[in-house]
């Protein structure tokens, strides 16, 4: 059994995303070797009551070390705001920690929150080196910024910029690259953002557990459409309130009663997005629910009909949840859920003009609505899809092999 020193800035064992990743990717690891997981000392008491309240024979191949940066230097850091200024600075000081601390591992990992402009420096610790799953989130196309007005479309381009910046000058980057053993891309995009050709392999780096559903037939007399996420413009829920209204204007008055979209999430754009399902007056059909404990959003997945996520970014925990329920998901064509789903379970929609993105979409749920034979096969396909590759199991074994090559 070899011992892994992981490192991973967000842990919590009662979030998603980020935070949720960082979790599984802990215990998949212990799966299989001793890991030494290293993560913010504000992430301790989220951990410690997790493991108090939900016993695992794997907590015995975790060691738990906390660090954080001197108050001098963080404390102008106020949630998310400084967030990744302070992670580049926590990335550097947690070398001489780990070095403090006189471990003895094998292999030194970093796990998460970072991307493929951001460096790692466990390199320095002479150990080999995994970096990943590096993140990556393509551009949003400029058509699909217009509805949230000039400020957005600035404010996204000038990150594009830091970014190509980083990539084509950053020599802490490029000494990431050289020095690490293997990266695992989280998409086909890092590999093509950070011009690396060998010793990477692409591991998406969402995936979740089973929660015990299991396929049954399609409810014919209701037609929930499912969305979950931030409400910012990375997230697409303009598209997805305005594919729903044309869907709508195509489904007959007495059908259209069981036909509800469902949002979930909360956001700097709620007002935005309220606003423009009354302007389009469907507000009768359209239900807002703010952040919920995870539990119950896994309950709202079980009597979902299909989920609508036309996001813009480069992964999308929720994706992985939905096809785990057996729900056909419809996004955008992109480096993101394009490449996670298939036209078995799936529609990937190309991106073109915003219209015409529009209507595609909303073609793709009055295909699932007007034939629910096809609904039930996409959802048999989705929970194959989830077993297949988004299972947690799945994310163990494909580090494990890494591993086991170093």
């Amino acid at each position: 059994m070899k011992t892994i020193v992981a490192t991973a800035y967000a842990i919590n064992p009662y979030k998603g995303s980020e935070d949720g990743m960082g979790w599984n990717f802990m215990l998949q690891i212990a799966r299989f070797n001793h890991v030494i997981a290293i993560t913010r000392e504000n992430n301790r008491i989220h951990i410690e009551k997790f493991i108090a309240d939900n016993p695992n024979v794997l907590y015995a191949n975790i060691q738990f070390l906390y660090y954080d940066l001197p108050y001098w230097m963080r404390f102008w850091k106020k949630g998310g705001r400084g967030a990744m200024l302070y992670y580049l600075l926590w990335q550097r000081g947690i070398v001489s920690f780990i070095k403090k601390q006189a471990l003895t591992f094998h292999i030194v990992h970093n796990v998460n929150f970072h991307n493929d402009w951001t460096p790692s420096f466990l390199w320095k610790l002479k150990k080999p080196f995994v970096w990943g799953p590096v993140g990556h989130h393509p551009a949003i196309p400029s058509q699909y910024l217009k509805p949230y007005g000039i400020l957005h479309r600035v404010k996204d381009r000038l990150t594009w910029c830091a970014k190509k910046f980083f990539w084509n000058v950053s020599p802490a980057l490029r000494k990431s690259k050289q020095q690490a053993s293997h990266i695992f891309c989280m998409n086909t995009g890092a590999a093509k953002a950070l011009k690396i050709n060998s010793k990477f392999s692409v591991m998406p780096s969402v995936a979740t557990q089973d929660f015990g559903w299991r396929s049954g037939k399609i409810k014919a007399e209701t037609f929930k459409v499912i969305s979950a996420g931030r409400f910012v413009p990375l997230k697409g829920f303009d598209l997805t309130i305005r594919a729903f209204a044309t869907f709508l204007q195509n489904v007959d008055a007495n059908s259209r009663n069981k036909c509800e979209l469902c949002l979930i999430g909360s956001g700097p754009e709620e007002s935005f997005l309220k606003a423009l399902v009354h302007e389009l007056g469907i507000q009768q059909n359209v239900q807002f629910i703010a952040w919920m404990e995870r539990n119950e959003l896994m309950e709202l997945f079980k009597e979902a009909s299909v989920f609508l996520f036309p996001s813009h970014e480069g992964a999308g925990m929720v994706v992985a949840e939905a096809l785990s329920f057996g729900l056909p998901v419809i996004c955008l064509d992109n480096e993101g859920p394009g490449e996670f789903i298939t036209a078995n379970c799936g529609f990937a929609i190309a991106q073109n003009s915003y219209e015409i993105t529009v209507n595609k979409l909303a073609m793709a749920l009055n295909e699932l609505f007007q034939a629910p034979e096809k609904q039930q096969e996409m959802s048999v396909e989705a929970r194959a899809l989830f077993e297949a590759q988004f299972h947690w199991d799945i994310r163990g074994q494909q580090l494990q092999k890494i591993y086991d090559a170093l």
